[in-house]
């Protein structure tokens, strides 16, 4: 029974750490997954929340480059780089989320991310 309870918080921890990044884009989100890096004690969560704050900082630089290339040309870029900022951003969250739920055993790893921490 305990094993369940343990295995059940694990999931909802790692999925919550990866789904902050759907509350906004803005800095106050990234605070999910901090604040659960240091009250969670289970190695799995702490990890994913660690990779959830990288794909945290990830997802600002590729948004300001793009915001920044947008304004450089007047848009252009933008339009064209701007759907696949937003595929990339939800896209890879929702992965992780999916796979925070069925493998809880193992972490998630973004795949094309610099890691910070």
């Amino acid at each position: 029974m305990q094993a369940d309870s343990d295995l059940d918080k694990r999931k909802l921890l790692s999925a919550g750490c990866h789904a902050s990044i759907f509350i906004s884009a803005l800095i106050g989100s990234i605070g999910i997954p901090i604040g659960i890096l240091f009250v969670s004690e289970d190695p799995i969560v702490k990890e994913n929340a660690k990779e959830a704050i990288n794909f945290h900082f990830n997802v600002w630089l590729y948004g300001g480059i793009i915001t920044l290339l947008s304004f450089i040309t007047f848009g252009l870029l933008g339009l064209i780089l701007g759907p696949i900022w937003f595929v990339y951003h939800w896209g890879l969250s929702m992965w992780a989320i999916f796979h925070c739920l069925n493998n809880p055993e193992q972490a998630f790893r973004y795949p094309f991310i610099f890691r910070l921490l």
